[in-house]
């Protein structure tokens, strides 16, 4: 077994040797802009972080700059959780942290997907359309938040932001930068479900033009109401900020993030056509929600991702701004997952299928943004124009899992030893590499007060070189296919005051076949899937720009969905562009602060999906997989004296599918969560957390085989400390 390597550790001793050097501190000239920054240093605290959108004190925009224009002015449903909110809620994991955005629900991974954040957004996949500082991570990993100022979720088709992928939208995660104040920030965690955590956020200025912060996480802990299951990680972010005169900045980053979980694939679903458990078929098994399939003499999961990150800022007076960055990531997976399948139809007999995965996806990439306002007569342009350059690559090494030891339904024992063996199967090895190149031009133009139009074009060129072994001959073979695709948004904003949006736009997005690196015999030679979307909404900034409201109409249609072609059956998995599907919502979203003592964070979304046209009859009709019709989420907390805070919240998830075949349910619930927090003095405040108050029995992530459930009720109790 192959666990990751540490490669971060290199360039780290390499930072803080470099840190180290007198003379490197005393090379860096101070600039007007430096100064300014250390002049308004003592006016902020160390909760009011520059780069977050939506905290009690404002609502500004997204840390992209593709977005131009304040949240009240896009013409799109856009949300931003912010650090202040996550804190609150005692946030663990990108997941927690998705659950205050309706319209997302959890999907296991499957069908050689690997397990991490598989998410669905607004009927459609998103597993690939995770990004960090607008670069694309799609390694399959489970995402922890010690270094993240803030989530952004666009919702809709966002090709023309965010490239191939975002049918239903994308997620980006703003990582936190190095500024001009001095602070310490730490979290420290125990939890009644074994969980150990803690977290640390230093921020320094080392002369009048240069930064250094530190971010530092460890993690352990169980998860409540399951067997077996642990997760194990820590993680460490440095990064250090230079202003080199003038108006540029230098920005430089570290990022590393190793885990070693005992992973989870949950319950099997009970056949449809099962004689024993007659009245659970195509259902949950009648079986406690603790009761865990895998085997520790087996199973396992270690992940390690690393980024590198160098980003170059500067701006060309008041009206001009330019940002250049390039990263190296690279994301490691190596892991054996039990996915527990029964047996026979007429038994409650468990195979121990086992889930393996060895795989290893980098990326280097480019992207320079270039920002202008622009004047022409009455009329003012809000420019956007980019270039992104990238490889990307992708190793997956194959191997070959008994199932044995078998188990019972009713009486799985986690301590089986397993004896069947692990063999490397390089016959069935993959491995992909992708060239893509994109430019961009956006315009937000300003024609009165009142008005707005805006819209923007992105031309993506994605070029994919795949090995593996053919479907039909068995032989090793290599797949490769380039797509050129062009990508557009339009809209226009009507303001009939300061602050009142009303809009109406539209857009479009591609998944290309090779989508997650992974091309075929079946899918080489299939056309990107082509998606649009119509929506109409408002917006409403209230209480002094404290708090914003927004709504939305939406039509999303993928017009050509991928679906197999059954005049190929015999050799395989082949398929057509000969889908179609829709998406047609309505949501709701409030973020912000009522009062100085009130705050809420939440909204609502309706999600009418349909498989309009499929090769398959049987699924014309019937609703996406792991599309829920209703979801909300609500977070309120309320400062009852300047010591004393309460929070509660709730999250509800209607039923929804396993698959567009509509046969397995999992069943809507609703669970509720709680905070009190006591401030002892400024440097310490003591925070008790409590989620699934109820102790909800509920399906918290659906996959075509299996479930898991969601974790049972749990307290954690933290101290948040401030220097």
């Amino acid at each position: 077994m192959r666990s990751p390597s540490l490669s971060v550790a290199p360039l780290a001793a390499a930072l803080a040797s470099l840190l180290a050097s007198p003379a490197f501190a005393q090379s860096v000239p101070a600039t007007a802009a430096a100064a300014s920054a250390a002049d308004s240093a003592a006016e902020r605290t160390p909760t009011d972080l520059d780069a977050v959108e939506v905290t009690r004190e404002r609502i500004a925009r997204p840390a992209s700059p593709k977005f131009s224009e304040p949240l009240l002015e896009t013409p799109q449903s856009v949300t931003v959780v912010p650090a202040e909110l996550m804190q609150e809620q005692g946030v663990t994991t990108l997941r927690d942290a998705l659950r205050n955005v309706p319209g997302i629900s959890m999907q296991a991974g499957e069908g050689g997907v690997p397990a991490g954040d598989n998410l669905t957004l607004r009927g459609f996949s998103a597993r690939t359309d995770l990004f960090v500082d607008g670069v694309r991570d799609f390694g399959g990993y489970t995402r922890d938040p010690f270094n993240i100022e803030q989530v952004e979720v666009v919702k809709g088709p966002a090709s023309s932001h965010a490239g191939r992928g975002s049918t239903g939208g994308s997620i980006n995660l703003a990582s936190k930068t190095a500024r001009m104040d001095q602070f310490t920030n730490a979290t420290l965690s125990i939890g009644d479900d074994s969980l150990l955590r803690g977290t640390a956020d230093f921020n320094t200025p080392l002369s009048d033009s240069a930064a250094l912060r530190l971010n530092l996480m460890a993690h352990e802990g169980e998860v409540n109401g399951r067997d077996a299951v642990e997760n194990r990680r820590w993680g460490v972010a440095p990064t250090i900020a230079f202003a080199l005169g003038g108006d540029t900045e230098l920005h430089l980053s570290l990022f590393h993030l190793e885990q070693d979980n005992v992973p989870d694939y949950g319950q099997p679903w009970v056949p449809a056509s099962n004689n024993v458990l007659v009245e659970s078929r195509d259902a949950r098994a009648p079986v406690d929600r603790e009761l865990y399939y895998g085997l520790l003499d087996r199973d396992y999961e270690k992940t390690g991702t690393d980024m590198a990150t160098v980003e170059l800022r500067h701006a060309f007076g008041d009206n001009v701004s330019l940002r250049n960055l390039t990263r190296w990531g690279e994301s490691r997976r190596d892991s054996i997952i039990t996915a527990p399948r029964f047996l026979d139809d007429d038994a409650t007999t468990i195979r121990r299928t086992g889930k393996t995965r060895d795989s290893e996806d980098t990326i280097l990439t480019n992207v320079t943004t270039l920002n202008a306002i622009l004047h022409s007569g009455a009329v003012e342009h809000h420019l956007v124009a980019g270039l992104e350059l990238a490889r990307e690559e992708s190793e997956n090494r194959a191997r070959t899992v008994g199932e044995e030891p078998l188990t019972d339904l009713f009486a799985p024992d986690f301590n089986d030893p397993y004896t069947d063996g692990i063999e490397r199967d390089p016959v069935n090895d993959g491995d992909a590499s992708a060239d893509s190149i994109a430019a961009y031009v956006f315009d937000t133009i300003e024609l009165s007060p009142m008005w707005e139009l805006s819209g923007g074009l992105r031309w993506d060129r994605f070029e994919v070189e795949a090995t593996g072994r053919d479907r039909n001959s068995g032989e090793r073979e290599t797949f490769g296919r380039t797509d050129n695709v062009v990508s557009g948004r339009a809209a226009v904003v009507f303001k009939p005051s300061d602050n009142t949006s009303l809009y109406a736009g539209y857009g479009t997005s591609f998944n290309p076949s090779a989508e997650g690196l992974s091309l075929n015999s079946g899918t080489a030679d299939v056309e990107p899937e082509k998606s649009r979307t119509i929506e109409i909404g408002a917006k409403w900034s209230l209480f002094d720009d404290r708090l914003l409201l927004g709504s939305a109409l939406f039509r999303t249609d993928k017009t050509n969905a991928r679906v197999e072609d059954p005049s190929r059956e015999e050799e395989g998995r082949f398929f057509v562009l000969d889908g179609e599907q829709r998406v047609d919502g309505f949501e709701v979203t409030v973020a912000g602060e009522i009062t100085e003592r009130l705050s809420v964070f939440g909204g609502y979304a309706y999600l009418d999906s349909e498989v309009l046209s499929s090769t398959d009859p049987a699924e014309v009709g019937n609703a996406l997989g792991n599309t829920p019709r209703n979801s909300a989420t609500l977070w309120s907390s309320y400062q009852l004296t300047d010591a004393l805070e309460f929070g509660l919240g709730l999250q509800h998830v209607g039923s929804r599918y396993s698959n567009e075949s509509n046969t397995r349910m999992a069943k809507s619930y609703t669970t509720y969560d709680m905070m009190i927090g006591y401030r002892i003095n400024d440097a310490v405040r003591l925070r008790l957390n409590g989620y699934n108050l109820s102790d909800k029995d509920y399906v918290g992530t659906v996959g075509g085989g299996h479930y898991i459930p969601g974790a049972a009720r749990t307290f954690m109790l933290s101290a948040d400390l401030s220097f």
